[in-house]
């Protein structure tokens, strides 16, 4: 239950204090919201931190049709975190890098775009899970700071914590000219790492967990593009991607079941990125799309080769005309449209799409 503040208003009359009204005034009543992960996740994190133009989405035409200037997210708008936000009652998530001049007490975001499970992933350009969990620690020292041991302890109970991490960990796999599965040891070390963090988020208050499985990667545009340089024709998904995909999601709910198991509290769902995204692909026009193998913007075969903005190795790009037509935005990531869509299906969805909680039931769920 959310704190409650009570201020009573005392009035004499007739020279007997008689209470004429109790205001009861919500702390924090909408429960935080704490984001971890990559760029699906990423609000312009990896714009406060020394690397380069690839891991970054901090110039036009990023954010064009919401923000109207870029914000550091890798769309063309909003995010999942930022429509969650919304439908929570929530403002805008901060990233990590600007509490300092925002309000906190409601969410942080720590995300940063082409990170992974493992601090080898994109080491030294970006924030890895470890690194966002210290920063995670980081502000529930500041949050007893604010408001006191009591109700920090609260909000952090109360918080939903949610996760989007794992693509960029297998990537590396894929531009090898000879792609080979990572043995099981890989693939352990990548949930070992996961499995830590969720565990130190744990100890720090959380409770309630809600995790993307991975999307089928083989998919984006930019394998798409890739698979066509090495010879495959149609430029169709490229499967041996996909089936590393399958191999994280199959490997997660077993991880979730056995945290929950040992940590007395411990609550997660699971949304599935994977269906929702394969859906998408193969009907477009269910989802409100016209175009879903090709990006908005890019260069290349499907757009698919990541340049768009002119600002990373390849500066060349063109861009759509209208971007509502398409499921993609860029050459890996989704439309704000696609993540609005999947927002809804997210908060409120059916069991096959998010489980065993909706978000929305997840929110209102008490510690």
């Amino acid at each position: 239950m959310a704190l409650i503040s009570r201020l009573c208003i005392f009035v004499l009359v007739a020279h007997f204090a008689t209470p004429i009204v109790c205001i009861r005034s919500p702390i924090n009543q909408t429960p935080a919201l704490f984001v971890f992960g990559d760029s699906i996740f990423d609000p312009g994190n990896n714009n406060y931190i020394n690397t380069i133009a690839s891991f970054q989405a901090n110039y036009l035409p990023y954010g064009e049709s919401f923000f109207k200037d870029p914000t550091g997210r890798t769309s063309n708008g909003r995010l999942i975190p930022d429509f969650i936000a919304e439908n929570a009652n929530l403002p805008l998530i901060p990233p990590y890098f600007e509490i300092g001049k925002k309000q906190f007490t409601h969410g942080v975001n720590f995300a940063s775009a082409g990170s992974g499970c493992l601090a080898e992933t994109a080491r030294g350009f970006v924030i890895d899970l470890q690194t966002q969990l210290i920063n995670f620690q980081n502000v529930t020292q500041l949050l007893k700071n604010k408001v006191g041991e009591t109700e920090s302890k609260q909000i952090l109970s109360n918080a939903v914590y949610i996760f989007s991490t794992g693509t960029n960990d297998f990537t590396p796999l894929l531009t090898n000219s000879t792609f080979q599965n990572p043995d099981r040891e890989y693939l352990q070390m990548i949930m070992g790492n996961l499995t830590a963090v969720l565990k130190g988020v744990y100890e720090e208050g959380g409770r309630k967990f809600a995790m993307l499985n991975l999307g089928p990667f083989g998919c984006l545009p930019s394998i798409r593009n890739l698979n066509l340089q090495k010879g495959v024709t149609n430029g169709s998904c490229m499967e041996d991607a996909t089936n590393l995909a399958k191999m994280f999601n199959s490997a997660l709910p077993e991880m979730l079941k056995q945290l929950e198991k040992q940590l007395p509290g411990f609550k997660y769902t699971i949304f599935n990125f994977f269906k929702v995204l394969v859906d998408s692909i193969d009907n477009p026009t269910n989802y409100g799309f016209k175009i879903s193998e090709t990006a908005c913007c890019g260069t290349g075969p499907f757009r698919g080769i990541f340049s768009c903005g002119g600002k990373r190795q390849v500066k060349e790009y063109e861009l759509c005309q209208n971007v509502k037509d398409y499921l993609f935005f860029d050459s890996s990531h989704p439309s704000e449209q696609a993540y609005q869509k999947y927002t809804e299906l997210l908060w409120n969805g059916t069991p096959d799409i998010v489980a065993p909680y909706s978000l929305k039931s997840f929110f209102k769920l008490s510690t």
